[in-house]
């Protein structure tokens, strides 16, 4: 009887992150397990083990994957910004815009977050990513004035993303004015 031919797959592990990042946003870190992130990826449950030695270490290069990703959106629009009020309107609109603050990119930022909470590997995830945002914002505001920026861009973002009545974009304008001044 002839052996088996391996499949030739070589986007599996890559897809099996993407999938898990949409089992989290799904069934939260909670509900994720190797089975449903194996059917998302459409890969075979032995998948998950070869390429991953635990399902914390599949969390953890997923939640990786997007903090790498959104860090890059906040930068560039930071890196376009030529002044500081220009800065500021990078940051109103990484504030009030899609740019990072999506409704699926906050569902799994809070998901990290609690994650990131009970997970002490995680947490160096949650502070490179905070030291990314603080590098992009120290490009054009003092450390302390972007460290201050940074805490307020992610409690407004969190804010707009459940207050029935969210701060416009003059109001947040005028906030960023005065952190900024």
């Amino acid at each position: 009887m002839p052996a088996a031919q391996r499949r030739f797959d070589p986007d599996r592990r890559a897809r099996i992150v993407r999938a898990t990042l949409d089992v989290v946003a799904e069934h939260g870190v909670a509900g994720t397990t190797h089975r449903r992130v194996a059917a998302a990826a459409d890969v075979p449950l032995g998948s998950m083990t070869y390429h991953f030695d635990s399902l914390d270490a599949l969390l953890t290069e997923a939640f990786t994957g997007l903090a790498d990703t959104v860090s890059a959106r906040f930068a560039d629009r930071l890196a376009a910004a030529a002044t500081v009020d220009e800065a500021c309107e990078a940051v109103v609109d990484l504030i009030v815009s899609d740019i990072w603050a999506s409704p699926r990119t906050m569902l799994l930022s809070y998901e990290l977050y609690a994650f990131a909470a009970r997970n002490p590997p995680l947490r160096r995830v949650m502070q490179d990513w905070m030291a990314k945002s603080r590098a992009a914002l120290g490009r054009h505001f003092a450390p302390e004035t972007a460290k201050a920026l940074d805490a307020m861009i992610e409690g407004l973002t969190i804010h707009r993303s459940v207050d029935p009545q969210p701060a416009d974009r003059a109001q947040v304008r005028a906030i960023v004015e005065r952190l900024v001044r």
